[in-house]
C-alpha cells in the first residue's frame, strides 16, 4: 500500500507536469503560428533591403570612379584660373618690358648717333702737335674740332647699350615666362574647358555627397544579409520548434490516458488498504504502534525471566571466582579490584603489544618481505632523484603534447584559411590572365600581336590611311602623276608597326620608303599630307572649313617645273575661297605671286612693306 501510496503521489506529478507541458506547447505553437504568419512581410522587407543596399554598393563603386576625374578637373579649373590671373599679370609685365627695351635701344641709338656726329672732336682730343693724325697722317693741326655742349662719349654710349642689353634680357625673360605660363593655362583649359570653377566645384561636392550617401546606404548590406541569416535560422528554429510540440503533445497524449487508468486503479486499492484511516501512512503506523506494544510486552516478559535466571548464575559463578582467586568471600574479591582508570591503563598497553606483534609476524610472514630482506639496502637518494628526474620528464612531456594539439589546431586553421584563399584566387587569377591578355594585346606587347601595334596606333592608323588618301590626290598632281602614298603597317627593325607610309613610284612600279625621297620630293610629299589633313580635319570638324594655311620655307629644293605645278595646286586651294600664305627667300617667287608682305630691317626696328594687289 505504501509502494501505492507513492505510486499514486508520482502519477499525480506527472499528470500536473503534463498538463504544464501542454500548457507550455500550446504557448509555444501559438506564439510559432504568430511568427510564421508575418514571416513572408519579414522576409520580402528584409529582401528589399538588401537589394537597396547592392544597389547603393553598384552606385558607390560607379561613382568612386567618376570622384578623381572631376577632382583632376576641379584641381585643373583652379589652376586655369590661378594661370588666368599669372597670364594677365605676365602679359603686363612682358608689354611693360617690351617698351622699356625698345626705350633704351632708341636712347641706345640716339646716343650712338649723336657720338658719330661729334666723333671728330674726340679724335681731336687725342691730337698732339708733331704726331701723325690717325685719320689723315699730318702732323700738323691747325683746326681741331672741338667738343660742343652735350656731347657724347664712348662710355655714355656703352652705359646705353648696357642698359639696352639688360632690358633686351628683361623683355626675353618676361616673354619666355609668358610662354610658358600661356602654356599651362592651354593645358589646364584643355582638361577643364569654359566651364566655371564654381560650376565644377558644385559637381564635385554633389559627387562626393552622392558618394556618401551611396556608401552608407550600401554599408548596411552585410547587416541585412546577416539579420536576414538570423530571421531565416529563427524560422528553422520556431519550425523544428512548432513541429516537436505537436509530437509531444501527441505522446502526453497516450500517456495521460494511461495514468488516468493507473491512478483510478490505485486510488481502488488504496480506499481499501486505508480503511477508516485517513492514509496509508496514518494505518501503517497505528498498526506499527500495535504491534510495538505487544512486541515490548513479550520482551520485558523474557527479559525478567532470563534476568532472574542470570542473576543466580552470576552469583554462584562470582562465589566460585572468588574462591579460586584466594577471596573468601566476593566482597573480599571487590575490595581488592583495581579502580577503572588502572584497569583501562593496562589494558590499552596489552592491547597495543598484541597489534604491534600481529602486524610484525604478519609483515614477516610475507614473501615480498623474506625476499627484500635478502637484498641489499635501498638507495633513497638516488630513487628520490630518479622519480624527481621522471615526474619533471612527465611534465615536459604534457606540455610538449599540449604545444603539439595547439600548433595541429592552428596549422587546421591556416590550412582552412589557405584552402579558402586557393579558391578564392582560381577565379581572379583567371579574370587577371584574361585582363592582362587583352592590356598585352592593346599595348602591343603580346605575342598574339604579331605587328606590335598598339591600340591608339590602331586607332590613329585609320585616320592616316584617309590622311594619304587624301594627300594622294594632291601628290599626283604635284608630282604629274608618279607618286601615290600608302599606308603601311609593317614592322620597321625590332618596333612596333601602325604609323608608316610608303610611296608608290609609277615610273618603277614598286612601293618604297618615304625616306627614299629627294629633298624636293619630301617637301611636296610634305605638303601633300598637309593638304590632306586639313581636308580630313575639315570632314571630321562637321564641315567647318580651315580658310587660311601657310608654308613656310622649303620651295627653294624644289626644281621650275615642280614648283610650277605645287603653285598650280595652291592656286588651286584659292580658287576654293582659301587664303595661302608663303613665308620663303626664294627670289622666283617674288615674280610669281603678286600680293606680298615685305619685312625690311632698320636702324629703329623691322617694318612691314605692302607690294601688288
Amino acid at each position: 500500500a505504501r509502494r501505492a501510496e507513492r505510486r499514486l503521489a508520482e502519477v499525480v506529478d506527472e499528470r500536473g507536469r503534463l498538463e504544464r507541458q501542454e500548457r507550455d506547447d500550446e504557448d509555444v505553437l501559438r506564439e510559432a503560428e504568430g511568427w510564421l504568419a508575418d514571416w513572408d512581410t519579414v522576409r520580402t522587407g528584409l529582401q528589399t533591403r538588401i537589394d537597396s543596399a547592392q544597389e547603393a554598393a553598384t552606385r558607390a563603386e560607379q561613382l568612386a570612379v567618376q570622384r578623381e576625374p572631376a577632382r583632376r578637373r576641379l584641381e585643373a579649373a583652379r589652376l586655369r584660373d590661378e594661370l588666368g590671373r599669372d597670364t594677365d599679370e605676365a602679359q603686363r609685365r612682358a608689354l611693360a618690358s617690351a617698351r622699356q627695351a625698345v626705350d633704351a635701344r632708341a636712347h641706345w641709338l640716339d646716343l650712338k648717333e649723336q657720338r658719330l656726329n661729334g666723333i671728330a672732336a674726340e679724335l681731336a682730343a687725342d691730337l698732339t702737335d708733331g704726331e701723325p693724325c690717325a685719320v689723315c697722317g699730318s702732323t700738323e693741326h691747325p683746326a681741331p674740332a672741338r667738343k660742343f655742349a652735350g656731347h657724347v662719349d664712348r662710355e655714355a654710349e656703352e652705359r646705353a647699350l648696357a642698359a639696352y642689353q639688360r632690358a633686351d634680357e628683361q623683355r626675353a625673360q618676361d616673354e619666355r615666362r609668358l610662354g610658358t605660363v600661356r602654356e599651362a593655362l592651354a593645358a589646364a583649359t584643355a582638361e577643364t574647358g569654359d566651364t566655371p570653377t564654381s560650376q565644377l566645384a558644385a559637381q564635385s561636392d554633389e559627387l562626393e555627397q552622392e558618394y556618401a550617401r551611396a556608401r552608407r546606404d550600401a554599408s548596411a548590406l552585410h547587416a541585412a544579409h546577416e539579420e536576414l541569416r538570423l530571421a531565416e535560422h529563427e524560422r528553422e528554429r520556431r519550425l523544428a520548434g512548432r513541429q516537436q510540440a505537436e509530437v509531444r503533445a501527441a505522446a502526453r497524449l497516450t500517456r495521460r490516458d494511461g495514468l488516468v487508468a493507473e491512478q483510478a486503479s490505485l486510488e481502488e486499492e488504496l480506499a481499501q488498504a486505508r480503511g477508516s484511516a485517513v492514509s496509508v501512512a496514518a494505518r501503517a503506523a497505528q498498526l506499527e504502534r500495535q504491534v510495538a506494544l505487544l512486541t515490548d510486552a513479550a520482551d520485558t516478559a523474557r527479559a525478567a525471566a532470563d534476568t532472574a535466571r542470570h542473576l543466580k548464575d552470576a552469583d554462584a559463578r562470582l562465589a566460585d571466582a572468588a574462591y579460586r582467586a584466594g577471596f573468601d568471600t566476593p566482597q573480599d574479591a571487590a575490595a581488592a579490584r583495581l579502580d577503572d582508570t588502572a584497569h583501562r591503563v593496562l589494558q590499552r598497553g596489552l592491547d597495543d603489544l598484541q597489534s604491534e606483534e600481529a602486524a610484525v609476524r604478519a609483515a614477516l610472514a610475507e614473501a615480498d618481505t623474506a625476499a627484500a630482506a635478502q637484498q641489499p639496502p635501498a638507495d633513497l637518494d638516488a630513487a628520490e632523484r630518479d622519480a624527481a628526474t621522471a615526474a619533471q620528464r612527465l611534465r615536459d612531456a604534457a606540455s610538449a603534447r599540449d604545444r603539439a594539439a595547439r600548433c595541429c589546431a592552428e596549422l587546421d586553421r591556416l590550412s582552412a584559411r589557405a584552402t579558402e584563399g586557393v579558391r578564392r584566387l582560381a577565379p581572379l587569377r583567371e579574370e587577371y590572365e584574361r585582363v592582362a591578355r587583352l592590356a598585352a594585346i592593346t599595348a602591343g606587347t603580346s605575342a598574339d600581336n604579331e605587328r606590335r601595334m598598339r591600340l591608339e596606333s590602331y586607332v590613329l592608323a585609320a585616320r592616316l590611311e584617309q590622311v594619304a588618301a587624301a594627300a594622294t590626290v594632291r601628290l599626283h598632281r604635284m608630282s604629274s602623276g608618279r607618286y601615290t602614298l600608302v599606308h603601311s603597317d609593317d614592322r620597321t627593325g625590332r618596333g612596333r608597326s601602325g604609323l608608316g607610309l610608303h610611296v608608290v613610284d609609277a615610273w618603277t612600279g614598286r612601293e618604297r620608303d618615304t625616306a627614299t625621297l629627294s629633298g624636293g620630293e619630301t617637301f611636296f610629299a610634305s605638303l601633300a599630307l598637309a593638304l590632306g589633313l586639313a581636308d580630313v580635319v575639315t570632314d571630321e570638324a562637321g564641315g567647318v572649313r580651315l580658310d587660311t594655311l601657310f608654308i613656310d620655307e622649303g620651295f627653294g629644293s624644289l626644281d621650275d617645273q615642280t614648283l610650277d605645278e605645287v603653285l598650280d595646286v595652291l592656286d588651286s586651294l584659292r580658287e576654293r575661297d582659301r587664303s595661302v600664305g608663303i613665308v620663303s627667300h626664294v627670289a622666283d617667287l617674288r615674280r610669281r605671286i603678286h600680293a606680298q608682305l615685305e619685312v625690311v630691317k632698320g636702324r629703329r626696328g623691322s617694318t612691314l612693306r605692302q607690294r601688288g594687289v
